[in-house]
């Protein structure tokens, strides 16, 4: 359950019918709990109601990049840029994020379907940025930090 102040993210789909994701402050709970009201970064004068179940709470490790290319994972230089890329959404989301320290152009996960690509510490804890191939069918690469390897 949410409580007022809270920050949280909503993801959905815009006027153009492209994914959107949208980061706000709960205002409000109604009386039943399914619902709150959201005030969404850039538009604090008025309050938009949203359902419980399409919001969640903004953490380190579910700010997450869904992009299209496979070549983002291929190109060295396209590896380092994805860690740009991930940090400046963390920033939208309101994260602190600090000492990110990139890992070369990237280490190849085990599995071999991905990278990681920069080690980091938020809110005392140490997290690594990963690059991974998504397995939809289409040419998607993911990038989220993650808890490292015990």
């Amino acid at each position: 359950m949410f409580q007022p102040g809270d920050r949280v993210k909503w993801e959905t789909i815009g006027d153009a019918g492209f994914p959107l994701v949208r980061y706000g402050f709960v205002g409000g709970c109604n009386g039943f709990g399914n619902r709150v009201a959201v005030m969404f970064d850039g538009h604090l004068k008025g309050d938009t109601v949203v359902e419980l179940d399409q919001l969640a709470a903004v953490t380190i490790t579910n700010i997450e990049l869904h992009l299209h290319g496979a070549d983002l994972l291929e190109d060295p230089a396209l590896r380092q840029g994805l860690v740009s890329l991930w940090s400046a959404e963390a920033d939208q989301a309101g994260l602190e994020v600090h000492s990110i320290q990139l890992l070369g152009s990237g280490v190849r996960d085990s599995a071999g379907d991905g990278f990681a690509l920069a080690e980091l510490m938020s809110g005392g804890r140490q997290y690594v940025l990963r690059a991974v191939r998504e397995l939809n069918g289409e040419e998607m690469v993911c990038v989220k930090a993650d808890l490292p390897n015990p």
